[in-house]
């Protein structure tokens, strides 16, 4: 019999706001079938199917992490660790990556750049059983200008024809979407400035109509106040960073924040659990003008998105609820954060068979000690996970 009731303290079905005190979620061959109160299922459903009882804790929706690099190690320098690597090593040391981050309770991970392809073959590899680890959404390599971010990644072009072509080579690969670097990064200090644009705005709309016609979307790395406003003309889905600087300082421009709302183009800032250390690196005045931003985009109604960008230097693959824990620093409430996490980031990626608990929807949730709509803490003491409705052995469990 291939089902299994599952009942806690509380279910969080998702949005964060429907909670379902002494709930329960039944799941059969990799989906969920109902969720609902404890007595009634216990009551309806046959008393062979097997319970897993879970007092004092919460179940709801898998974690999305919707910026991850697995190709990456988080150390100090991931361009020697990722360009000089054999690829069979690679493959391992990303695929050990991918299951640290399920056992944290992230069932979903969106790769934005990798080599190779290498992603899309994990991607394989976990689908057939063959590995342990989240879904993966691939972005494979990305694109860039002649010597610019993350070039080594095997995505520079110069020219429209050279963007069709990595277009096509990307979802010939399997991408499962475009990632473009629209401006400079700290990652690659030979390259433009982080505020400095890698497209012009004219090639960024032909990566986005490219895309769409592979089928697929596309997220744009911007940290530029003018590219940002680029790619949010050019109709790209996500902006990654979005940090607003110019050559002077922070600066966003507020009607290309309506447009952003408007057109429902979501914003992953990409906070790893070093944040503390982040800002006190930007200084006091940089840090509060990135902050107030931060806010308005929210008093907006932007969409905003989990994202850690674990793989860079100091993100490393297991804290995700760090990230978290930042927007819980400027004011966000519990339950936006973790609809962050969970509803509004599977909308943002265009996966709408995740991200809530309901019948048909892939029974990817976690079970978690105590309550994480008022502690976020609750999300580090993962007690269960299940990837499309297959428990996760986890070390020391």
């Amino acid at each position: 019999m291939n089902k299994l009731l599952i009942s806690a303290d509380r279910v969080i079905a998702g949005p964060s706001d429907q909670v379902t005190s002494e709930g329960a979620v039944l799941i059969e061959s990799g989906k969920v079938t109902v969720v609902g109160a404890t007595a009634d299922l216990d009551a309806s459903v046959d008393a062979r199917v097997p319970r897993l009882r879970c007092p004092g804790a919460t179940l709801m929706p898998g974690l999305i992490d919707c910026h991850v690099h697995l190709a990456f190690d988080a150390g100090p320098d991931p361009i020697g660790a990722v360009a000089g690597a054999d690829p069979g090593e690679l493959s391992t040391a990303m695929a050990d990556r991918a299951a640290q981050m399920l056992a944290a309770g992230v069932t979903t991970v969106r790769d934005l750049g990798d080599r190779d392809a290498l992603t899309v073959v994990l991607r394989a590899s976990i689908d057939s059983g063959a590995h342990v680890g989240p879904r993966i959404v691939a972005a494979t390599a990305p694109l860039t200008s002649r010597g610019g971010h993350c070039g080594f990644l095997g995505g520079e072009v110069s020219t429209d024809d050279d963007i069709r072509a990595q277009i096509a080579r990307n979802a010939a690969a399997g991408a499962d979407l475009i990632k473009v670097m629209a401006s400079g990064g700290a990652l690659t200090p030979s390259g433009p400035r982080m505020w400095e644009a890698q497209f012009t705005p004219g090639q960024l709309r032909l990566i986005v109509e490219e895309a769409e016609r592979h089928g697929l979307g596309v997220a744009a790395h911007a940290h530029g106040s003018d590219t940002i406003a680029h790619c949010v003309a050019a109709g790209v889905r996500t902006i990654e960073h979005c940090s607003w600087r110019t050559a002077e300082g922070i600066v966003h421009d507020p009607a290309v924040v309506r447009r952003m709302v408007e057109d429902d183009v979501a914003v992953c800032r990409c906070v790893s659990g070093d944040w503390r250390l982040f800002l006190d690196q930007m200084g006091p005045e940089r840090a509060k003008a990135m902050v107030e931003v931060i806010l308005e985009m929210r008093e907006a109604g932007v969409r905003f998105i989990a994202g850690t960008d674990a793989g860079v230097p100091g993100a490393h693959f297991g804290d995700y609820v760090g990230m978290l824990e930042f927007f819980a620093s400027l004011g966000f409430a519990h339950r936006e954060i973790l609809d962050m996490a969970t509803v509004d980031a599977a909308h943002a990626l265009g996966l709408p068979d995740t991200g809530v608990l309901a019948p048909g929807k892939r029974a990817d949730l976690i079970v978690v000690e105590g309550n994480p709509l008022t502690e976020l803490g609750a999300l580090r003491r993962i007690q269960h996970v299940f990837t499309a409705g297959r428990p996760v052995a986890r070390p020391g469990k």
